[in-house]
């Protein structure tokens, strides 16, 4: 892996279920916007530092799609990696995977927007931030 991605992994518990015994569809939407936070916090660009800038970050849109279901007890290997940076934006992508046998269950695709406050309005992403998460130009 590359500096920019970011590895955790969960595991699933009871309260997360539906009604089927499966991870409700919900809960990987929770892991994705954890997994982000967490990666964030590990390099200095979180809460604390978004709050020295005046600014923070909201979702947009996330996309999902969902390949297999994860059940009670299951662990998880959640990796995230930042895919760019466009003026108030910034995407990401998570995916979700069985670890035992790296079944991938979910990918979400994020959409972030900086907001700067106390206006709540759409900014440009902080230089500092698009130059420690960006990934490699291609050459």
């Amino acid at each position: 892996m590359d500096a920019i991605t970011y590895t955790m992994r969960f595991s699933v518990r009871a309260y997360e279920l539906d009604s089927l015994g499966h991870v409700n569809n919900a809960v990987y939407l929770n892991y994705a916007e954890h997994i982000a936070s967490e990666h964030v916090e590990s390099i200095g660009l979180g809460r604390a530092w978004n709050t020295a800038q005046g600014g923070g970050w909201v979702v947009r849109k996330h996309e999902i799609t969902y390949h297999q279901a994860a059940v009670y007890g299951d662990e998880l290997e959640v990796i995230t990696r930042p895919e760019g940076f466009k003026a108030a934006t910034g995407l990401r992508r998570t995916k979700i995977t069985r670890a035992k046998d790296g079944v991938l269950l979910a990918e979400v695709f994020t959409e972030w927007v900086w907001l700067k406050m106390p206006e709540g309005r759409p900014a440009r992403v902080p230089a500092e931030i698009v130059a420690r998460l960006s990934p490699p130009s291609a050459s």
